[in-house]
């Protein structure tokens, strides 16, 4: 899968995981895809939330150890 943005959030606790997203989001075209890797358990959830209220697809989520990744791709 092409990834157009890569943000890493690592360290940081709801809601700024979202909120960082969010921003990247904005700055790309529609149908560009956005991967962003957190620590935050909470993030699952969240990412999940997030799509629905937005309409961004959520592409594929993935835990790696003590990482999660959430791969979207912008509406």
């Amino acid at each position: 899968m092409h990834i157009d943005k890569e943000l890493d959030t690592r360290g940081l606790n709801c809601p700024l995981p979202i909120l960082k997203a969010k921003k990247a989001l904005a700055e790309l075209q529609s149908g560009q895809v956005l991967r962003v890797v957190s620590t935050d358990a909470g993030s699952v959830r969240d990412f999940q939330a997030f799509a629905k209220q937005t309409g961004n697809e959520l592409l594929e989520q993935q835990t790696v150890e003590k990482d999660f990744f959430h791969v979207m791709r912008r509406r």
